[in-house]
């Protein structure tokens, strides 16, 4: 997962933390979701630094690619002629 994050089961019960802390990964991305800036984060989490958000970005941007399929992008369209 990055280096950065790692599940352990003796920590924080598995959850995927940020090595080195108990900050978990679903805070950081429930907290960039809700519009915290990078300032305001690193400030609330001062074991945190700016390339552990850009591994929870990462991540997350990983995770999607997997859950979500991809649409298929026509080669053309039809317009309606009236």
């Amino acid at each position: 997962m990055d280096g950065i994050i790692i599940r352990d089961n003796g920590i924080c019960g598995g959850e995927p933390v940020f090595v080195g802390t108990r900050v978990t990964l679903r805070t950081i991305l429930a907290s960039l979701a809700e519009g915290a800036t990078v300032g305001d984060i690193l400030s609330d989490f001062p074991s945190l630094t700016e390339e552990h958000l850009w591994a929870a970005i990462r991540f997350a941007a990983a995770s999607a690619e997997e859950d979500l399929p991809v649409q298929q992008v026509p080669t053309f369209f039809h317009e309606n002629q009236a």
